[in-house]
């Protein structure tokens, strides 16, 4: 799956790791929770970047930290890249430089394995949070450029003259991260993370969440695009650094920031991710007794602005497949309230290619079962795909 302000099978980062300065001896710290902000070279996004990490310094100067390490990998220019913590002392924030990179293998799973160790060991928790800023594409994997470059689809970063959003990467393959290497190096490292958040557009899937469902407790992303702006930091920093996170808290501060924003459009949504194998048998069992009838494609809530669509969100999916079968609809929906405890959203999204849309249904997380788009040729061999059918 990808990661973006895009993720999907794309997890977009790096190429081969090498690094600048040695390990150096740290104290050890009684520390309750870490979070790491990992933002790889997204090419486009290294401003917005910036007033992220300045945000959440916000936060963290009005907050302070008492039992919680802040640290931050960024990209800096494809090529290079820095660890560095945030501290905090009288209301103003520092930054340490932890360890320098060049060529950072972030797209592989040995490369970001080796990241995310630097980040354990420079800060050892009892618990850890993972933010992810890029690009990003949902669970679609990461596509060769030659296969790229005989089509003429145009992903939502490549509009001009419109406002920019998200990917889970860069822009090109090289800089781009399936979802399943993300899933294997946290595993190798001995990581569950309490949340994943996906400071990226498509993040919300259902094909992602399951992916990550043994390395996360919860996911926080956007079922659509998201503004490049992303996530408000300085007004939800506050609640991902908590304890125990608030995450009704987080959702509402999302939806006041983007309600009043220059461009009025967001979606977000946590996701439960204990009880996504309970939500697969269930799905399993209603793929057995329902099939969904092509011409009701159409009239489904798509959360897209793609041609065919990708993303539909997965409540409509499954009301137009459950049709007539009223008590089977009624056992998916109360289970996706559980699934998806979470959400909230603005009128309409945005869209690059269409603009802004409406939504009329809205279950925080989408899935890409029945679409036709050539990009979702691949569906069948994703692991939600196999365990619903």
């Amino acid at each position: 799956m990808t990661l973006i302000r895009l993720l999907p099978i794309l997890l977009v980062i790096g190429l081969s790791f090498l690094t600048s300065c040695q390990k150096e001896a740290l104290p050890p710290a009684d520390n309750e929770r870490t979070l790491f902000m990992y933002l790889p070279w997204s090419t486009n996004l290294t401003s917005y970047f910036y007033q992220n990490i300045a945000d959440m310094e916000e936060a963290i100067a009005r907050r302070g930290l008492d039992r919680e390490r802040v640290l931050v990998f960024l990209s800096t220019s494809a090529t290079e890249a820095e660890l560095f913590e945030i501290t905090v002392n009288n209301e103003t924030c520092t930054r340490r430089t932890v360890k320098e990179y060049t060529r950072p293998a972030f797209t592989t799973e040995a490369g970001l394995t080796d990241i995310l160790n630097d980040m354990k060991w420079a800060a050892p928790a009892k618990s850890y949070s993972l933010i992810v800023g890029c690009h990003g594409m949902g669970w679609l994997p990461v596509e060769p450029q030659q296969a790229r470059a005989s089509t003429k689809f145009s992903y939502h970063w490549e509009y001009t003259h419109t406002p920019l959003t998200r990917f889970f990467g860069g822009l090109t393959a090289e800089y781009q991260t399936e979802i399943t290497t993300l899933s294997r190096s946290l595993a190798q490292c001995g990581l569950q993370m309490e949340y994943i958040l996906f400071d990226d557009c498509y993040m919300s899937s259902l094909e992602v969440a399951y992916d990550l469902r043994h390395v996360t407790r919860h996911l926080i992303a956007c079922p659509t695009e998201i503004m490049a702006y992303g996530m408000p930091y300085a007004r939800i920093g506050e609640y991902l650094l908590a304890e125990n996170p608030d995450y009704g808290a987080i959702c509402q501060a999302f939806h006041r920031f983007y309600s009043s924003y220059t461009y009025p459009y967001g979606t977000i949504a946590v996701t439960d991710c204990s009880r996504l194998d309970d939500l697969a048998l269930l799905m399993k069992d209603l793929h057995s007794r329902h099939s969904l009838d092509s011409s009701q494609t159409a009239s489904l809530q798509r959360m897209d602005g793609y041609s065919p669509v990708i993303f539909y969100d997965f409540g409509d999916y499954v009301r137009a497949l459950c049709g007539d079968d009223a008590a089977q609809l009624a056992q998916v929906e109360a289970l996706l309230e559980q699934v998806v405890p979470y959400k909230a959203h603005t009128e309409k999204f945005f869209t690059a290619s269409l603009g802004p849309l409406s939504i009329t249904h809205y279950s925080g997380i989408t899935t890409s079962a029945p679409s036709l788009s050539s990009k979702a040729r691949t569906y069948p061999q994703t692991s939600w795909y196999r365990a619903t059918h």
